[in-house]
């Protein structure tokens, strides 16, 4: 019988050995064949990407992680599924198998920072060339394609500054110069946007957010297509880049519920901003979902649901001031990442450069402009609305 993705989410492969309605965690390093017919002939299995329930050696994953790959293939509509330790480890696997001395590679301005780094900070030291672009402004990423362009990435929404840029464009561009595309779609994951569908080569996500759903694993999952499979698969290989059949584990049992979090997200949000757009001290409110948002057609365009990540724009001559009310906030945790339970906060310094990277080039916020970042937990919103409304009397 056919099934919606909400029901198979809650129908993960079982352990019919033990009678478990969980996966088997599988440790192993070793992988044991009866003869080297037997071996050789999984190997060409593996190579073609049929369907296997064991790898051939640990390095590659275990039962564990295939039985992750299976069900991220079948989420994000894809020939194939790597999986990292890190969120970020899915990045540097994309840029590393692809890119090679020579090349340049268009990356939007607004990336996460570490995808920066890596651009600025290593692939120069590897004569491969970043160029880096204006997500507000088609026209520019299209007027920085060169013969030399291998690939271009994409975060949508932008990190921190949620820019939406329009997707098939960019996906109709590199088609016709034949460029790699990569896209960052940790903010809307598969559930709500299926990036291969839409023509992108390749659909990362940070599995420590809203896959994993719990704030205690971390990895990171890059689905692809069968154009770039075979080159992602030979650095995947060599690279050692592999997620941990515990991670794996944790990041199934997260997934089982990944609907119902992130409705639960969202409608929690909901609430949050019909508070925030009362605020003075709130100039503006980032989030695509909010009808009033400059981004909302480009999100509807593309996306069926939203989540708990936002930020918000406060002026104040007193950057103190706003340290002061991020600092007071008891129900809001200080720390990186986002899309466990908890509700968050963060402020963002956009304007700093680091020893490898330079700052945004183009952000549209002035200096007495402050964004902090929130992600909207799943506790009861009318408390959340207190700690929030209570902490904002620090701004001046």
């Amino acid at each position: 019988m056919k099934k919606s993705i909400n029901t198979f989410l809650k129908q993960p492969i079982k352990d019919n050995i033990n009678r478990s309605a969980n996966p088997s965690v599988t440790r192993a390093s070793t992988i044991l064949f009866n003869s080297m017919q037997e071996l050789t002939k999984h190997e060409k299995k593996i190579k073609a990407n049929k369907k296997i329930s064991y790898y051939s050696y640990g390095r590659y994953g275990s039962s564990t992680t295939i039985e992750l790959e299976n069900i991220l293939k079948e989420l994000e509509q894809a020939y194939h599924v790597f999986l990292t330790g890190t969120g970020f480890g899915g990045v540097a696997l994309a840029i590393m198998s692809l890119c090679r001395p020579g090349d340049e590679i268009l990356v939007s301005d607004n990336v996460y920072g570490p995808t920066k780094e890596i651009s600025e900070g290593l692939l120069k030291e590897f004569n491969i060339e970043p160029k880096f672009y204006n997500p507000d402004r088609f026209e520019d990423l299209k007027n920085k394609i060169t013969k030399k362009t291998k690939m271009i990435l994409v975060e949508n929404p932008g990190s921190n500054t949620f820019e939406f840029q329009d997707l098939s464009k960019i996906v109709n561009i590199a088609k016709r110069k034949n460029i790699f595309t990569f896209l960052d779609n940790t903010w809307g994951t598969p559930l709500y946007l299926k990036p291969l569908k839409i023509g992108f080569d390749m659909s990362f996500c940070s599995a420590t957010k809203y896959f994993s759903g719990h704030s205690d694993a971390m990895g990171g999952s890059l689905a692809v297509n069968k154009k770039v499979f075979k080159k992602v698969m030979f650095f995947y290989k060599l690279s050692g880049y592999r997620m941990s059949p515990d991670e794996a584990y944790l990041i199934i049992r997260g997934l089982r519920t990944l609907d119902i979090r992130l409705k639960k997200h969202r409608e929690n949000t909901k609430i949050i901003i019909n508070f925030l757009k009362k605020q003075k001290k709130i100039k503006e409110i980032l989030y695509p979902h909010n009808s009033s948002s400059k981004n909302y057609r480009l999100w509807k365009k593309y996306y069926s649901g939203a989540n708990g990540l936002l930020s918000i724009v406060i002026r104040s001559k007193k950057k103190s001031s706003v340290v002061k009310f991020v600092n007071s906030l008891e129900l809001f945790g200080i720390g990186y990442s986002w899309g466990g339970f908890e509700s968050l906060a963060l402020l963002q310094d956009l304007r700093a450069k680091t020893k490898y990277t330079e700052a945004r080039q183009y952000l549209r916020f002035t200096k007495d402009e402050h964004i902090v970042r929130l992600h909207i937990g799943l506790e009861d919103p009318k408390d959340l609305i207190q700690d929030l409304k209570q902490s904002l009397r620090y701004i001046k």
